[in-house]
This record gives structure tokens, sequence and C-alpha cells, in this order.
């Protein structure tokens, strides 16, 4: 059995660069035939909404809608329940396949005895 990665990243355009780098070993594991679980919270939260990756620019990364669109070719997205509730985003709001789930589905993910996590 393969072990699932799940990225966790707090940071959104408030710091791109940690942002940046979550969504990179994301996509690259996705990429590289990893089964991915990428998860988005607190400022993070907002880059689930349709337009906030296609603005987000830090030089010398990848687009981050285009790691983004990876991701979810062979991954799963989710956005933080709590962190969606208190930035008013809804499931409606979000981008086609991304899901809002909160922390008991966070720590199933991670305790999966096929599980590694990193947090960003």
């Amino acid at each position: 059995m393969q072990r699932t990665l799940v990225v966790k990243t707090t940071a959104g355009a408030d710091d791109p660069e940690r942002c940046a780098q979550a969504f990179t070993v994301a996509a690259t594991a996705v990429a590289s035939g990893v089964p991915v679980s990428l998860w988005l919270t607190g400022e993070a939260s907002w880059l689930a909404v349709p337009g906030r990756a296609e603005a987000f620019e830090l030089a010398g990364s990848a687009p981050l809608d285009t790691l983004l669109a990876g991701i979810l070719a062979g991954g799963q997205v989710t956005v933080c329940t709590q962190c969606a509730a208190r930035r008013g985003i809804s499931q409606e709001q979000l981008l086609p396949g991304l899901r809002i789930a909160g922390a008991a589905t966070f720590v199933a993910e991670i305790t999966a005895e096929a599980a590694q996590a990193i947090v960003y």
C-alpha cells in the first residue's frame, strides 16, 4: 500500500513563499504518483475561491493555479471548516473538486497507517 502525503498550509498571500512551497511539494508528489491530500487553512483558505490562485504571484515559482490544477488531477484538496466559516466561505463558493472538512477528518487522514504529514 502506498502512503498518502498529507500537506497542510496555513499561509496564503500573507506568506507567499511558504504557501508556494506547500503547493509545489503537493503537486510534485501527485506528478510522481503519490496519493496527496492538501489542506488549506488560515489565509490559505482564500486560494480555494475562484480567481485567488490565479492572482497569486511569487517570483521563481510555478503559477499557483497550475499547481492547484495538478494537485486536483490526482489528489484531494480540503479547506478547513472553521477557517472557511471565519472567512464567510461556503462550499458553493469553492472551486470545483474542493471540499470543506473539519479537524476530525484531518486527524483521520494523518493518523491513517499509510499516511505521512507535513505542515507549512
